[in-house]
């Protein structure tokens, strides 16, 4: 069909929602022959298929390349590949299960819970310097320190390493957006092949002398004879710090520029006559930093008259879904008191984001910051859009305070 859906286009980017409305307006399943996929924008199928069982974040548990009619990547992207298939977002099946179960009793409640004094102290200082310094690029200066230093307290990294993360992570995440170029092949490659040493050496320290930190905590995981290996072990320590602050350094300057643009409602929340919980709630929603979550067929499926067929991948449009009028009134509305918000801005089924806990965490503590120390803030200059769409943010949000 002919649509405005072009993910590579930057005002596409900037403002994807009225494609979305065309998109959900023309049916429930569209072939989008640009990128191969089946694009599904409503938001009653995005949360059915995200549970379905007969869709696969990889298919490599029960067909090989060639079999399920794909073709191999190729063999210098092979880093990448290794660290990414050996952690929890792309696996399925009893390989899932077990990781998860093994993770589960290292990142546990208590663990996130424990976290919580660190995490408020590290929001109130960088915050506090912000002020200080009259404003400036938040999501430099707040945004991105934020996550990346407690999930950094998390693993024990030491503080005189931890301006290798964002770096690392960011050259990584390039690979999940659409169509990739080699370049970004390569530094995700290269990314991919330092980050996996530097967790080597770090376990290898840990296994030696344990301290009070999840990699200590996940080596020590066993259940019965079962232990995590040393590469899922790399692959989950990955998967935290990409997931675990992709998510959070956008929902912060996409929802602080939202806010901005907002000021009636911000001053709902100033006031406190909105939940600053109930409020983080509907930023995830509104404006949701992970746009595009992509899913391979295993087994035909249908989605209305359609027959998608095994061997297909689908694009689950989690920004149309989240404007879907079916599921939530007046959607383009921003209504920072919304009770109900069945978002799902960390996912669904057997890959819900098991950093959701420590992510709201860390939202709720720079958010009130932020409202408590600068009742002033307002915009310097209009931001601008990052090139990618999968993974949506701003390139800078420069404030005044």
């Amino acid at each position: 069909m002919d649509t405005a859906f072009d993910p590579w286009s930057p005002a596409f980017v900037a403002d994807p929602y009225p494609a979305y409305a065309e998109l959900r307006a023309a049916g429930r399943v569209h072939w989008f022959a640009a990128s191969g996929q089946y694009l599904v924008p409503h938001h009653a199928d995005v949360s059915a298929l995200l549970r379905d069982r007969r869709l696969g974040r990889t298919y490599l548990h029960r067909f090989g390349h060639e079999e399920f009619g794909r073709t191999p990547p190729p063999p210098e992207h092979e880093p990448f590949h290794v660290l990414n298939g050996h952690g929890l977002l792309d696996l399925e099946g009893p390989d899932h299960t077990r990781i998860r179960r093994l993770v589960s009793k290292a990142f546990t409640p208590r663990t996130v819970e424990r976290l919580k004094p660190t995490v408020e102290r590290l929001a109130a200082e960088l915050v506090d310097a912000f002020v200080a310094d009259g404003g400036g690029d938040l999501l430099a200066r707040v945004a991105e320190p934020l996550p990346v230093a407690v999930i950094a307290e998390m693993l024990g990294i030491p503080a005189g390493d931890r301006h290798l993360l964002r770096p690392w992570s960011a050259a990584i995440c390039g690979m999940f957006e659409l169509r990739p170029d080699e370049e970004t092949a390569r530094r995700a490659v290269t990314a991919s092949a330092e980050f996996s040493g530097y967790l080597r050496e770090l376990i290898a320290a840990r296994r030696k002398a344990p301290g009070d930190d999840l990699v200590s905590a996940l080596v020590a995981a066993h259940d019965g004879g079962d232990r995590l290996s040393e590469q899922e072990m790399v692959s989950t320590c990955v998967l935290l710090l990409n997931a675990g602050h992709e998510a959070t350094v956008n929902t912060t300057a996409n929802g602080w520029w939202t806010l901005l643009r907002h000021p009636e409602q911000l001053a709902a929340l100033r006031s406190g006559e909105v939940a600053l919980s109930t409020a983080v709630e509907e930023l995830l929603r509104y404006d949701t930093p992970l746009q595009m979550f992509e899913r391979w067929v295993l087994d035909d499926i249908e989605i209305g008259e359609v027959t998608v067929p095994r061997g297909s991948e689908v694009a689950l449009l989690f920004g149309s879904a989240h404007r879907d009028p079916a599921r939530f009134p007046d959607p383009d509305r921003l209504d920072l008191g919304r009770a109900d918000n069945p978002h799902l801005a960390f996912g669904a089924g057997i890959h819900y984001c098991l950093g959701a806990p420590l992510a709201r965490m860390e939202l709720t503590a720079s958010f009130g910051e932020l409202l408590r120390r600068a009742p002033a803030l307002r915009l310097a200059r209009e931001p601008q859009w990052q090139g990618g769409y999968v993974i949506r943010g701003l390139k800078e949000l420069v404030v005044t305070t």
